[in-house]
């Protein structure tokens, strides 16, 4: 992300070569202190999946960070220590947010009033009223999943500021209600980007699975029209959680419109997020269904759906159906 949000710069900055989370900055320890580390595992998962894109009176004050939701409680703490961009108010810059999943929308850019306090949770009144930049569709590179993948626009920063400030996003789904919401701490100081409070500067780190990835057909393919298929494989794991990915196959001899997988769920494990997709689940069960833009697969065709979960992994057993 550029500029970075708390999340992502306290998953840099805490994350080891051994995969786990072990923050260096004292913020970002506070914040795993209050959250845990599969805050930062999750580093791309601040969000409401009932947002709509509503911000003021929807969002409560001091809690604008987090976008509310509990998991991510701890970077709503007023810090002096939260890593940071150094920027030139007035220039441009080109900003990006990681496409850990594809996602159409809008990004609606914010930023903090001359004299705000740093010293408390932040607030809507702390906000300029209007986003000082809207970015709609914006263009994106790289594979979903993955974290160079991301979208990209070219905005102007807002002319006048100076010193500590916050850029706060809202990143509206137009494919469904679910709305992200970040806090990027930034500095306008004449800066060009660059990065200070990351414990471990250098190249995007990448999370190294714990777990060996394993790949489960649940579905015999019978190449007959209508059929479908689902592959299950571990992507990432960690103490507490994981990633896996689903991959939905067409084998027949022709197209299918819509697939709907199935699977139980570990005992005491749910699903933090899942994209590609919608779900909802009944008691253990997890029902997956396309989304608008995935349910065609043509003949011999494939399409994948990911999701992020607490509790362990497991093998589970699939079903897909198509109409």
């Amino acid at each position: 992300m550029v500029p970075g949000s708390r999340t992502f710069f306290c998953w840099q900055d805490g994350l080891s070569p051994q995969g786990n989370i072990v923050p260096i900055n004292p913020a970002c320890s506070s914040a795993v202190a209050q959250s845990g580390a599969n805050s930062l595992y999750n580093w791309f998962s601040v969000l409401r999946s009932d947002g709509a894109g509503r911000t003021r009176g929807f969002i409560p004050d001091g809690q604008l960070c987090s976008g509310g939701n509990p998991n991510f409680s701890g970077y709503d703490l007023a810090h002096a220590d939260w890593p940071r961009t150094h920027l030139t108010s007035g220039a441009q810059i080109q900003f990006r947010y990681n496409k850990w999943a594809a996602h159409p929308g809008w990004f609606y850019l914010y930023v903090t009033k001359d004299g705000w306090n740093p010293d408390r949770p932040l607030t809507w009144d702390d906000l300029e009223e209007q986003p000082f930049h809207t970015a709609d569709h914006p263009q994106s590179v790289g594979s979903p999943g993955t974290n160079d993948a991301h979208y990209y626009w070219n905005a102007t920063l807002p002319s006048g500021k100076s010193g500590r400030h916050i850029i706060y996003s809202v990143w509206k789904r137009s494919d469904s209600a679910e709305t992200f919401y970040n806090c990027s701490d930034v500095v306008f100081d004449g800066g060009n980007g660059e990065v200070t409070g990351v414990g471990r500067p250098g190249p995007t780190p990448t999370v190294t699975p714990t777990v060996t990835p394993t790949v489960t057909p649940t579905v015999t393919p019978t190449g007959e029209p209508g059929a479908c298929t689902a592959t299950y494989r571990t992507v990432n794991s960690w103490s507490g959680g994981f990633q896996a990915e689903v991959t939905v196959s067409n084998p027949g001899s022709s197209g299918i419109n819509g697939w709907t997988v199935k699977w139980a769920l570990d005992s005491g494990s749910s699903i933090n997020s899942l994209w590609n997709g919608t779900h909802t689940v009944s008691g253990s069960t997890v029902t997956a269904k396309n989304a608008d833009w995935n349910r065609s697969i043509p003949a011999r065709g494939s399409t994948t759906f990911g999701f992020t979960a607490n509790g362990t992994s497991g093998s589970p057993t699939l079903t897909c159906t198509s109409p």
